[in-house]
């Protein structure tokens, strides 16, 4: 099946209501829907305080025999106790009604303000509106509904062949603030319409999101509802039945989500450039990761490249506090490809006359060599911008 010239994995239906939980003039509700039982997999926040949705997903998992994923934007249900648990029960019950399904079909998700108790009222008169709208909206009406903060919805599809097979995957997610790499800080669904177990499945998204949705940050922030949920149904002609059908498979699940994390820090809140942060020669992966990620979480380094700046001793300083072991002798910092530190020194260089242009595109890169080893790590942040403070000032308002 195709919709709006896109491919959809086979077995696949969507559908999108208008509850009202925070939003009264768009859809706010969506449901991926599968018409033959499905495998899933899921990765979770590791907050500490998880909501409600987070739990019954992690545990409705289990289910070899699946059906869709339901998520509601505008109310996270989290912190909400044991009446959110039970009101994230009793969501899912209203809507597997609908649709001639038991609860543990389903799996929730959920986003919004955190610490509200859902409506269930709102609930029962939207279920009515989604089932009757079930394969009658596309991908990207979910993609929408699910949105808050987000400029615009996110949505990637590939294709691959087992075999003669030809396989479809499509993603979306959404998220633009709260972002930073800890599982996969955003909510991300990915419906794929080949035969796969359940344990192949969720080996190959606990490598994907790795790889991938947690190396991506915006804040600093991770959400207490997180998660990335997949479904495979079998619906297509083709089946995972060697380990190249897995690599083949896993190789695409991972173009997905990197596609995926790109659009989700483009979309930064208040956000103007993506900064491509990339660490080599380290003597470790884990200190190549430590030095990417405190470069990338510092709100002097994302100032500066948001007013273009190539202060190269902002990046300099949060890699002198990271936990990377290397000889600041030795070290050399590019910024968009020309190099502004080497030998413990500043090249002497007209870095504002010559970084002008560069700093004006919309993808910024810095590169530092470590010159320790040859681990390296890369990282996809964004700037910060006076924009930033103002959505998250006004985010319950």
């Amino acid at each position: 099946m195709r919709f709006d010239s896109y491919p959809i994995p086979e077995g696949f239906e969507f559908s999108t209501a208008r509850a009202g939980f925070k939003y009264k003039d768009r859809d706010d509700l969506g449901f991926i829907y599968s018409v033959k039982p499905a495998a899933g997999a899921g990765v979770f926040t590791r907050n500490k305080f998880q909501a409600a949705p987070v739990h019954i997903a992690r545990n409705y998992l289990e289910n070899p025999n699946l059906r869709g994923v339901v998520v509601n934007s505008g109310q996270a249900n989290a912190c909400t106790g044991e009446k959110g648990m039970q009101a994230g029960y009793r969501s899912l019950e209203i809507v597997a009604d609908r649709f001639n399904l038991g609860r543990q079909d389903i799996l929730p998700a959920s986003t919004g303000v955190i610490g509200d108790q859902m409506d269930l009222g709102l609930w029962e008169s939207a279920a009515e509106e989604l089932f009757a709208n079930h394969g009658n909206r596309s991908p990207l009406d979910v993609a929408k509904a699910i949105t808050t903060t987000d400029k615009f919805p996110k949505l990637v599809w590939k294709t691959c062949y087992l075999g003669e097979s030809e396989i479809k995957i499509l993603g979306m997610a959404k998220g633009s603030g709260m972002i930073c790499p800890n599982m996969a800080t955003m909510l991300g669904f990915v419906c794929c319409d080949a035969a796969v177990g359940p344990q192949d499945l969720q080996e190959i998204l606990q490598y994907s999101v790795k790889q991938t949705l947690n190396k991506i940050s915006v804040d600093g922030d991770t959400s207490t509802n997180d998660c990335v949920l997949a479904l495979a149904n079998g619906a297509g002609e083709g089946s995972v039945e060697t380990e190249e059908h897995k690599r083949i498979l896993q190789d695409k699940f991972v173009e997905l989500f990197q596609d995926l994390g790109y659009l989700i820090v483009q979309d930064a809140e208040g956000g103007t450039k993506v900064i491509r942060i990339q660490v080599r020669n380290a003597s470790t992966s884990s200190q190549a990761e430590s030095a990417a990620r405190t470069i990338g979480h510092s709100p002097l380094v994302k100032t500066a490249i948001h007013g273009l700046d190539p202060n190269w001793g902002r990046i300099v300083a949060a890699l002198g506090r990271s936990e990377a072991d290397f000889d600041p002798e030795k070290i050399s910092v590019y910024v968009a490809g020309i190099v502004l530190f080497q030998n413990g020194q500043p090249v002497q260089v007209d870095m504002d006359n010559l970084l002008a242009p560069y700093l004006r595109r919309d993808d910024i890169s810095i590169e530092l060599d470590l010159a320790e080893g040859t681990e390296e790590y890369e990282f996809l942040t964004s700037d910060l911008s006076r924009e930033y403070v103002s959505i998250n000032a006004e985010y319950r308002s």
